[in-house]
């Protein structure tokens, strides 16, 4: 089995697109998904797939189902954990070496930009904020709170025409380390992997979408 972690698109969000965990880890395990687990309620959900799908044909079902059982359409990005562990590993910034009152994000994107979008992104003025586009990443570092600052998910989205969803550091690194997890654990016949991550019904403060 392919672990993999899906990161949904601005559910949960100022009372907009309202998923409950329990009902989007349910609707992942009547897909046939096993070691189905979600983290904290904006929408990320780490599950095993059989290794012959194709990524980008996974994540277009599962979009579609996510339209079909909760009458939204929400983008999805997918990423394994070797993927995960590779944002980590790359990072050209450190947390804990930020001053109090800034803050890492890291958007991540649904597929590689064209040049003609990363040409568009450069060009916006940071307006004292700063981000670094790597691969299918973006690194950004938020000088007064992501709240204040234009370097939207949005924007990123408009810019690179392509789906983004972000998330701060302290959901980054504990994705990682849950997807570490996952990918360790086997199943036996007929059991569905459950008990070794943390549903989470709260909302990761600072999750920007």
């Amino acid at each position: 089995m392919s672990v993999y972690v899906a990161l949904l698109r601005g559910i949960n969000v100022s009372g907009q697109k309202l998923i409950k965990m329990a009902e989007l880890k349910r609707m992942f395990e009547d897909m046939g998904f096993t070691r189905v687990q979600t983290y904290i309620q904006s929408g990320n959900v780490i599950f095993a797939a059989a290794p012959a799908e194709d990524p980008g044909a996974l994540r277009r079902r599962i979009e579609e189902r996510i339209e079909a059982v909760f009458g939204w359409a929400v983008p999805v990005v997918l990423r394994t954990p070797a993927e995960f562990a590779q944002i980590i590993e790359s990072s050209p910034y450190r947390a804990e070496e930020l001053p109090p009152g800034e803050s890492l994000y890291v958007a991540l994107l649904a597929e590689a930009p064209a040049q003609e979008g990363i040409d568009r992104l450069m060009a916006w003025p940071c307006n004292g904020d700063e981000f670094r586009l790597m691969g299918r990443e973006i690194y950004i570092i938020y000088r007064q709170g992501a709240g204040r600052s234009k370097l939207t998910t949005n924007l990123f989205e408009q810019k690179l025409k392509v789906a983004a969803t972000a998330r701060n550091w302290q959901t980054i690194s504990k994705l990682a380390a849950l997807a570490t997890v996952a990918q360790t654990h086997h199943d036996p016949p007929g059991e569905r992997f459950s008990g070794l991550l943390n549903p989470g019904f709260q909302q990761q403060k600072g999750d920007r979408d």
